[in-house]
């Protein structure tokens, strides 16, 4: 009979060693309404407050076919929307980028088996450190010092200046 208690994960940042339950291993327990962990949960003292004209404002889109056949005005107003999109939201869309979709496919493919394995195997890339780790799960960027945890599972792969990949899936190195 299997436990319906989640795996907690351990993870380690500055020489300190923390435990962490996956948000998919919370989220699928039987007794997931009865045990959310206070690390999980908000008081009103720390309630996100957006500002009501970002709201509406649609992700920023950057057009990377710009980047490399348009015009240097093409080029400059694209360099400073990236800029911009960066420092305001901290992500974009991407388009006409030239990636093959079957790329694509497959990559969010290999993303979803690896959150698919069972705990024990992700937690091998649980991070010892906050920001050098080359390959990083957990649920949040530095589980000892954050007061509140994100709902949300994470795998962060660094690919440059040198690659790496998990060794699990098999298929998730191209």
């Amino acid at each position: 009979m299997t436990s319906t208690v989640p795996v907690e994960v351990t993870q380690k940042s500055n020489n300190e060693t923390t435990n962490f339950t996956s948000v998919k291993t919370l989220s699928e327990s039987p007794d997931f309404n009865n045990s959310i962990p206070s690390s999980y949960t908000f008081d009103n003292e720390n309630e996100i407050v957006t500002e009501p004209d970002k709201v509406n404002d649609p992700i920023p889109v950057i057009d990377y076919s710009l980047l490399v056949n348009g015009n240097h005005d093409q080029r400059t107003k694209t360099v400073h929307d990236l800029g911009k999109a960066c420092e305001e939201w901290g992500f974009f869309m991407l388009i006409n980028h030239f990636v093959p979709k079957s790329l694509m496919e497959k990559m969010v493919d290999q993303v979803f088996a690896f959150f698919n394995l069972r705990e024990e195997e992700k937690q091998e890339y649980a991070g010892k450190e906050v920001v050098a780790d080359s390959i990083k799960y957990g649920t949040s960027f530095n589980v000892s010092g954050d007061k509140n945890l994100f709902w949300r599972d994470f795998i962060k792969i660094i690919v440059h200046p040198q690659f790496h990949s998990p060794d699990k899936p098999s298929g998730f190195r191209y």
